[in-house]
């Protein structure tokens, strides 16, 4: 604690009232919006540029003292806890958007820039930057956790659309890890070691993210299917046919009734499809009619698409909102979310499978998903001050990851690992885990950066 103090004093020095101990300051970096409890930090130091960062994590790296990086606090799996204790780093003041590079079709932005404050700065380019998790999340947290969103299966994820980073390392050192260019042969891909690191390997300071054109059109599209299989193979024969959707969401019938109460829309009560399409008018137009063709094969009816961009954003903000939509179906309850991602072709029966688990359980819960590329969602409707639905909904949890990998899938697609997953790592990855945990200890001796997350896992 006497090592703990000392550099708390020496940084309150340069820092003044950007260090910070007071409870409710810690409090609100202690927790995010994952079911995992609240676990408050010694202190919390926001930084104003990546100088300061690698000030304290070199204090912090001399005296062995753990180090949490922080922005938005919207990860869902307990990522930016500070188990540990230690410094939570916030980088929300650094939200500078460094260059604009419409002609690369690139930006380089610091960590603390949102996706919704990049895109309204570009917006006059005829650029946009596609990766949509929902959240309003930094750039820096997205790269972290290695986020994608309902735009992947056209876009792709954070993975592929970072060029480069820079990097402050455990030990204090700045570097960066790649160049703007579409491709590079040289050396290691550090980029891709960094992206999806959630924050053990060092603090990301600034993100170079690829841009693309806005299309001429955006139509979206809602239709309703007479059965959950129905409407998860429609999926699948949609992808399977090449046909370039930007978006393709699945709804259970426990969605849309939460979705309908929430926004105030009167969406059937079935399973249903939310659907969006890119491109030129003609364009656009011929995708939506072939995926209403195949819909109608797979039992699909009322199939509406509308270009009004009204009619767009509300309904694609009613999706991002399912998780608040949980109070109007069960008040007080919180969701015990998670998500996996299996290959395409085994979609409908990862999905069926899920919702047969939670049609077996005392537990209330529903499937949404970004089915489009195999990933979809599940929320346990649980009140966690009953231990038995706590206990139930991890039941249910671990029956859902371990049918993903067994279908050659993954037990997570975007929410990542944080602390919630991490003891099923070795399931998915065997002996590759002890390759984790090495490249950690090299990098960061110390084990200062995050942990008790990846990289320590036992």
């Amino acid at each position: 604690m006497s090592g703990l103090q000392t550099t708390l004093d020496a940084l309150k020095l340069h820092f003044g009232d950007r260090l910070s101990i007071a409870e409710a300051v810690r409090d609100h970096h202690g927790h995010d919006m994952s079911r995992q409890p609240t676990r408050l930090p010694d202190a919390v130091v926001y930084a104003d540029n990546e100088d300061e960062v690698a000030r304290v994590v070199s204090a912090c790296f001399e005296a062995g003292i753990p180090v949490t990086p922080f922005a938005a606090g919207s990860s869902m799996e307990g990522h930016t806890i500070p188990l540990k204790g230690g410094i939570s780093l916030d980088l929300t003041r650094m939200n500078q958007i460094v260059a604009v590079n419409h002609e690369d079709f690139d930006a380089q932005v610091q960590a603390g820039v949102t996706r919704k404050q990049l895109n309204a700065h570009i917006r006059d380019t005829g650029l946009f930057f596609p990766i949509d998790p929902g959240a309003d999340a930094s750039l820096g947290g997205m790269a972290s956790t290695r986020a994608s969103g309902t735009t992947a299966v056209r876009y792709g994820t954070m993975r592929e659309n970072v060029l480069a980073l820079r990097v402050v390392t455990p030990q204090g050192k700045i570097i960066t890890t790649g160049r703007r260019t579409k491709k590079s042969s040289t050396g290691y891909d550090l980029t891709k070691l960094y992206v999806g690191a959630e924050g053990t390997l060092g603090v990301i300071t600034e993100v170079t993210v690829r841009l693309h054109p806005i299309p001429e059109t955006i139509a979206s599209a809602v239709c309703t299917f007479a059965t959950m299989r129905g409407a998860v193979e429609a999926v699948v024969a949609t992808i399977q046919s090449g046909i370039p959707v930007a978006r393709i969401e699945f709804l259970d019938e426990v969605a849309v009734e939460a979705a309908n109460r929430h926004a105030g829309l009167t969406l059937k009560l079935a399973p249903t499809l939310f659907l969006e399409f890119h491109g030129s008018p003609r364009w656009v137009e011929e995708q939506s009619n072939t995926v209403r063709e195949i819909a109608d094969e797979f039992g699909g009816s009322d199939f509406e698409w509308s270009t009004r961009t009204e009619d767009r954003e509300r309904l694609w903000k009613a999706r991002h909102e399912t998780l608040f939509a949980n109070q109007t179906l069960r008040p007080g309850c919180k969701a015990f979310t998670t998500d996996v991602c299996v290959p395409i072709s085994r979609l409908a029966d990862a999905v069926m499978a899920a919702r047969e688990d939670i049609d077996n359980s005392f537990l209330m819960g529903k499937i949404i998903g970004h089915v489009g590329d195999g990933n979809f969602h599940v929320g346990y409707l649980i009140k966690p001050e009953f231990p038995e639905e706590l206990a139930e909904a991890e039941r249910l949890a671990e029956r859902l990851y371990q049918r993903a990998i067994d279908m050659g899938g993954t037990f997570s697609g975007e929410h990542g690992i944080g602390i919630s997953k991490l003891k099923y790592l070795r399931r998915e990855h065997g002996d590759a885990v002890d390759m984790m945990n090495a490249i950690k200890a090299a990098l960061d001796p110390k084990g200062i950066m995050n942990p008790g997350k990846l990289g320590q896992v036992e």
